[in-house]
């Protein structure tokens, strides 16, 4: 079991800014920029393009309000979308506020907020959601 399926079954606490019976959206607990949000299939399917196609189109349409609700509430040209997949067993997308392609650099460091400022801002996502 990936410990994105622990998230989505609630035995690891998360950020959690929308689900839905096939979609779970979070904060990443180690964004590369705040606002990085975690867009995950709830059914746990490795690789990004092993998924149905059904379930690959439907992630798109659940991402697009998120990355709307991302872009309205950070200083940022666009949402950045990365489908990487090497550190965790479970197909998801990176929803990342960006104002450079450099800002989708996943190897630089990661950074360390606080548990106030993340629930800060998952209210503000949420918020933004409406």
């Amino acid at each position: 079991m990936s410990i994105f399926s622990k998230i989505i079954s609630g035995e690891i606490p998360s950020y959690k800014v929308a689900e839905d019976e096939q979609f779970i959206a979070f904060l990443d607990i180690f964004p590369i920029v705040k606002g990085h949000v975690l867009v995950v299939p709830k059914k746990e399917i490795d690789k990004f393009f092993d998924m149905p196609d059904e379930l690959l189109s439907r992630m798109l349409v659940f991402a697009r309000p998120i990355a709307k609700a991302i872009e309205s509430c950070f200083d940022c040209k666009r949402c950045g979308i990365s489908a990487i997949g090497l550190e965790v067993p479970h197909a998801h997308l990176h929803l990342v506020p960006i104002n450079s392609a450099d800002d989708l650099n996943f190897t630089r460091p990661k950074l360390k907020v606080d548990p106030t400022e993340m629930q800060e801002l998952q209210k503000k996502i949420i918020a933004a959601l409406g």
